[in-house]
């Protein structure tokens, strides 16, 4: 770590827990403006991908105890 990030770092542990929170989501927001802009288009072409698929009725959807259930059996637990 180079010393201006460790001074920032060590300063910021000093702020309270919701100061420090604000902090962490501004720092992660910074990520997200330089974010490749192609990124959202294919997430939403995933998504409506997917709902036409469940529309459709060519998948089917299962519950999240049933997931669990298989996850753990494949888990062999």
């Amino acid at each position: 770590m180079i010393a201006s990030a460790k001074k920032l770092f060590e300063s910021a542990m000093s702020l309270n827990d919701q100061d420090r929170a604000e902090l962490v989501g501004l720092l992660l927001g910074s990520f997200e403006d330089n974010a490749d802009e192609g990124v959202d288009l294919a997430w939403k072409d995933e998504v409506s991908r997917r709902v036409a698929e469940l529309d459709s009725g060519v998948v089917q959807m299962i519950t999240w105890s049933k997931v669990r259930s298989e996850a753990f059996k494949a888990r062999g637990n």
